[in-house]
């Protein structure tokens, strides 16, 4: 039940739409079922769980961004700031919700594990394979 209640939570940050009004101009959150996604690409996942966020480059612009109250960071230059070698183990532990990130919830309502795990059905090898290949992509777009 905990899982699926973090599961809906964080469809409100999956899937943001950006919504206007003649009084009111600011970004609001809609909430809508997040899709299925292959655990073999780490690009596809990106693309629907990240770039609301961070943006389909990678650089924190995700049409959410504004809505946040912490921007997000921008994604490309993990490597650069880390001394110049990508953090795989601080980004692997970030996408399970062993890391603490305020912008992604507290260790008592992780993000991703629970989201990897209902889209899995509970199956572990598929989560590690999902958090391996969202890594992986991740360490491809870093910049140098």
């Amino acid at each position: 039940m905990a899982a699926r209640v973090s599961f809906y939570v964080v469809l409100l940050f999956l899937c943001i739409g950006t919504l206007s009004s003649a009084q009111d101009q600011k970004s609001q959150v809609k909430i809508a079922p997040a899709k299925p996604t292959s655990a073999a690409s780490g690009q596809e996942m990106y693309a629907s769980y990240c770039a609301a966020c961070h943006g389909k480059d990678g650089k924190g612009s995700g049409p959410a961004a504004s809505s946040l109250k912490t921007p997000p960071p921008d994604l490309t230059l993990l490597s650069k700031n880390n001394g110049g070698e990508y953090p795989a183990k601080k980004v692997m532990n970030i996408l399970l919700g062993k890391t603490e990130v305020v912008s992604h919830g507290n260790r008592e309502m992780p993000v991703w594990g629970p989201i990897f795990r209902a889209i899995s059905n509970g199956h572990e090898a598929e989560v590690q394979l999902r958090v391996t290949n969202l890594n992986d992509y991740l360490k491809s777009i870093q910049v140098h």
